[in-house]
């Protein structure tokens, strides 16, 4: 049988989802919990990969098993053998043609950067930060230039495995609640450092180095050298996997 699970996770403590063979990531952990429940080893497949630092608010994962268990004992059972950092939220019997990643057709994240002259401390960790006034009306207007279908090239990392950089830009809102600013963005798919790197282009416009028409041209001229650093990873979280309602997942409204 195939079983969908949803899960958060404060990304801090973890060296991204992807297992690795020094272990210390998310899907390591989520393997060895659910294993013991199944009483034979796991292996689960995400949605999407995050990076080191980040973190989900809902991750969506699926794997096969052959034990019967009932529902509950793949939410509490495997809760109460996870770290603290990590919560499974719901699960869902799915068919076995349900693929958590290839059967999504949009991905939803979000940034949270402190805007303020002094770092937070409550908040390190769960938020970007920049201490110079932002101009958040600049960059709702430089953003506009982004959504659509485009060549991301300029927002890639270098070690993107994605096979094309054109990506659908679905939502890319910006506002300011007290002293944090939100990014919420929304794609068909993102590359690696997508997200990261738009909001680091933002940030420079933002703080008046450039003028909104500037992200235009680096998205035109398809050139990473062109655009921002990337931005740190505190903030960023993967807030929701989006799919069609045939497969009768619990999600929340985003």
């Amino acid at each position: 049988m195939r079983i969908a699970l949803g899960v958060e996770y404060d990304g801090r403590p973890y060296c991204g989802w992807q297992s690795q063979a020094e272990g210390q990531t998310v899907q390591d952990a989520m393997q060895a919990a659910l294993s013991q429940i199944a009483g034979a080893p796991i292996s689960v497949i995400a949605a999407g990969r995050t990076d080191t630092g980040v973190h989900a608010l809902e991750q969506v994962i699926h794997f096969d098993t052959q034990a019967e268990r009932p529902l509950t004992a793949w939410v509490r059972g495997a809760n109460a053998l996870l770290p603290d950092s990590i919560a499974v939220r719901w699960a869902h019997l799915v068919p076995d043609e349900f693929h958590a990643r290839f059967s999504a057709h949009g991905r939803s994240y979000r940034y949270l950067l402190i805007n303020r002259p002094v770092r937070p401390a409550i908040q390190a960790g769960k938020a970007g930060w920049f201490y110079a006034p932002l101009d958040v009306a600049a960059m709702q207007a430089a953003a506009q230039c982004l959504l659509g279908e485009h060549d991301f090239s300029a927002f890639r990392a270098s070690q993107c495995q994605a096979k094309s950089p054109v990506k659908t830009l679905n939502k890319l809102d910006i506002y300011l609640d007290g002293e944090m600013l939100v990014f919420d963005v929304s794609a068909n798919a993102f590359l690696h450092h997508m997200v990261r790197n738009l909001v680091g282009c933002l940030v420079y416009v933002g703080k008046g180095k450039y003028s909104p028409e500037w992200l235009a041209g680096v998205l035109e001229s398809r050139e990473r050298r062109l655009a921002a650093p990337t931005f740190s990873p505190d903030g960023l979280y993967l807030r929701r996997i989006q799919y069609d309602a045939k497969w009768g997942l619990p999600q929340e409204q985003e």
